[in-house]
């Protein structure tokens, strides 16, 4: 309903426009749409799960699920401890403490985020690998000649993939307890410092638990990353449920098994999901900026040996993460130099364009819908349909490839029954096995990234901005790209940017959705690993590497610069 304001005599005042309050349908229709779209492969792999006859079931117990929980959950564990004490003891690190290049490293402790987790992994076997930098120095050293004549830990092995994955993995932590620390550490840390604490002390009984929500938040996000790894554990050996369930599709030819399975990943995403929640449970905090900012007191200064420890204890996660594989593959690179104009890796580079480029647009138009609808009509439903769009982010892009397979598998059956019924036309698989099911779900699982960096950017405008726009007549629509979409630029670039750079790093779900013949990045190493030569991917993962470095440059800027704070 539409009230307008009658102008006065003698004025040329024009109409006035008040929405009335009630339930805007064409704000809920987008919300719902993409809802559903998110919401019908994780229904239709329970469904598959639920429909079996249950012939593979007692396989699955008895030969699967055991050794695949098992190792998932162990991994889960030991992922979650090394990031939670690298992240952390970083963060603390850079805040707390003063020593040579501190700032340097406050920004490049984010770099191993740009390391896909599989090449990580590809990275560390050839790094520490008998013929490696590592095992040759330590036998010119020793003297030793053969692996028989000294003992070596196994990078291949479930201890060896939690190392690989905590060191590309931590910033996560890192970044989130950053923020805290800066932020709560200026009030309470220093009412506890006024009273005789030492610093590790404050950390320990004052800092950390009133952390422990963003804590367990960065660990959250570390898990969703560890579940939905598939280059990694498969490389290095590590029999987890994401592989599982590659396995038992492709190897045993069991859809109902491979989907019950993804099932039991499902139940472990929830229950990582309520984990989080728990830890936030009553917890509220709120600091405000200004004068306080500058009340920290100095950090501690670090001298001679003290400060080179910290110097090296910080610069480490950096070595690890992110100097490893670029020295791997920089230096099998360097020896390839004429893959630069071999058709394949150009073809490769295509298409991870192509699909990153499309994926990104259409998650910043579906998130731009989304924040309209929520300004448009702030009910409960439409909050509660939003939120349901964006749970593709925390589920496995295994689960989210399965499942969507299965559903354009029954779209283009019942197209193709159609067509015969009418017209007697076979038109075979339209939408199974092309690269928009690869756009697809590279949609739906990053929505939620873009979501939150265009909603990030919309909340630093003034709240009533496209209000007054259309209380001078403007309809929704119209304030909305006029007004709203010109200030949201850099938000929208940012959005893009993001979804791109995690599209052309992703793997779970585009391994099991391709094309036969169509490769990108991401799956050209995987291939290459597979045959057990991941130096012929070597340019391929720099190129990835050097697609992910300056979005992650961005986002460490964005995140971590705090003028006030003199970081």
């Amino acid at each position: 309903m539409t009230a307008r304001a009658h102008p006065a005599e003698g004025g040329g005042v024009p109409p006035v426009r008040t929405v009335a309050p009630g339930r805007n349908y064409g704000a809920l229709a987008p919300a719902l749409v993409a809802a559903a779209i998110a919401l019908v492969p994780i229904a239709v792999v329970i469904g598959i799960a639920l429909s079996g006859d249950g012939s593979d079931w007692p396989h699955l117990v008895r030969n699967v699920l055991p050794q695949a929980t098992g190792a998932t959950l162990l991994l889960l564990v030991l992922v979650a401890a090394g990031t939670a004490s690298i992240g952390v003891t970083s963060a603390w690190m850079v805040v707390a403490y003063d020593f040579p290049f501190r700032k340097v490293l406050a920004w490049v402790l984010v770099l191993p985020l740009a390391v896909p987790p599989y090449l990580a992994a590809y990275a560390f076997a050839e790094f520490l690998h008998f013929s490696g930098p590592v095992q040759s120095a330590f036998r010119a050293l020793t003297g030793h000649v053969t692996p028989r004549d000294y003992w070596f830990p196994e990078i291949r092995s479930t201890y060896g993939a939690a190392i690989v994955l905590s060191m590309v993995l931590y910033p996560y932590v890192y970044l989130t307890s950053r923020v805290v620390f800066i932020m709560q550490g200026r009030h309470i840390g220093d009412a506890a410092r006024t009273l005789g604490a030492a610093p590790l002390k404050v950390l320990w009984a004052v800092l950390l638990p009133v952390a422990r929500p963003a804590i367990v938040a960065g660990v959250a996000l570390v898990l969703m990353e560890t579940l939905n790894d598939i280059g990694a554990s498969k490389y290095l050996g590590v029999p987890t449920l994401t592989y599982s369930v590659y396995t038992t599709w492709l190897n045993r030819g069991s859809l109902e098994g491979a989907a019950q399975i993804a099932v039991l990943m499902l139940i472990i995403v929830f229950a990582v999901l309520m984990m989080e929640k728990w830890a936030r449970r009553q917890q509220r905090f709120h600091v405000g900026r200004g004068s306080q900012m500058n009340a920290r007191p100095p950090r501690v200064k670090l001298t001679g040996a003290r400060a080179a420890l910290a110097t090296l204890a910080t610069a480490a996660p950096v070595f690890c993460g992110f100097g490893i594989p670029l020295y791997v593959f920089g230096d099998y690179a360097s020896r390839r130099l004429y893959q630069l104009t071999e058709p394949d890796l150009l073809d490769a580079l295509v298409n991870s364009v192509i699909v990153a480029t499309s994926a990104a647009l259409i998650t910043v138009f579906v998130a731009l819908l989304l924040i309209h609808a929520a300004r448009l009509d702030k009910s409960r439903p439409v909050a509660a349909v939003t939120r349901l769009a964006m749970i593709g982010y925390a589920l496995p892009g295994t689960v989210l490839g399965l499942g969507l397979l299965f559903t354009l598998a029954f779209i283009d059956n019942s197209i193709d029954a159609w067509m015969r019924d009418m017209f007697g036309v076979s038109t075979g698989l339209i939408f199974t096995g092309s690269a928009a099911a690869v756009v697809l779900v590279c949609s739906i699982r990053f929505l939620a990234l873009a979501e939150g960096a265009v909603r990030g950017g919309i909340e630093k405008l003034p709240p009533h901005i496209d209000e007054a726009a259309r209380c001078l007549g403007r309809s929704p629509t119209r304030s909305a790209t006029t007004v709203l979409l010109p200030l949201l630029r850099p938000a929208v670039f940012t959005a893009a940017v993001l979804v791109f750079v995690d599209t052309v790093k992703e793997l779970s779900a585009t391994i099991l959705l391709r094309p036969f013949g169509f490769n990108t990045l991401a799956t050209s190493v995987f291939e290459d690993a597979s045959r057990g030569v991941p130096e012929d991917g070597a340019m391929a993962a720099l190129a990835i590497i050097a697609t992910a470095v300056i979005p992650v440059v961005l986002l460490s800027g964005a995140l971590t610069r705090d003028r006030d704070a003199n970081l």
